[in-house]
């Protein structure tokens, strides 16, 4: 019989250093889980994941047991990091912070692709292209 879930939590969590402090600890303590065990468990699975903020998804059981799903870094980080910028344009359309071109969107799309809601290779680089966009940074040939 499966297990009755009795909670999902989605924390952003930098790779390989979650700690029992906030936001981790408060997001977990009244869960009942053993903060400790989860945080061993994602900076375990997450610390070749360089020095992004990494999505979880932690599925709570009634019997205090859980499950772990990490995701893929935000496409607005690894676009960022791609093209060695710290932060994007405060003010996209007018203000351009940099350019990357169709193929490096290529090579973070093979990253970021299980995550994304299509199988569709070209939807898939539109939706990149347009957070390229609203990061301020030109996408070129």
């Amino acid at each position: 019989m499966a297990k009755k879930v009795k909670a999902i939590i989605k924390l952003q969590i930098k790779a390989g250093k979650a700690t029992p402090a906030p936001p981790v600890g408060p997001a977990l303590a009244p869960h009942g889980l053993n903060i400790a065990e989860v945080c061993q468990k994602f900076n375990d699975l997450t610390k070749d994941k360089g020095n992004f903020k990494i999505p979880v998804e932690i599925t709570v059981y009634e019997d205090r047991s859980f499950s772990m799903v990490t995701k893929e870094p935000p496409a607005a980080e690894l676009i960022k990091a791609t093209i060695g910028i710290e932060k994007g344009s405060g003010k996209p359309n007018t203000k351009k912070v940099g350019k990357i071109t169709r193929d490096q969107l290529k090579e973070v799309l093979k990253q970021k692709m299980p995550d994304l809601n299509t199988k569709d290779e070209g939807q898939a680089l539109r939706t990149l292209e347009g957070t390229s966009r609203s990061l301020g940074i030109e996408v070129i040939d």
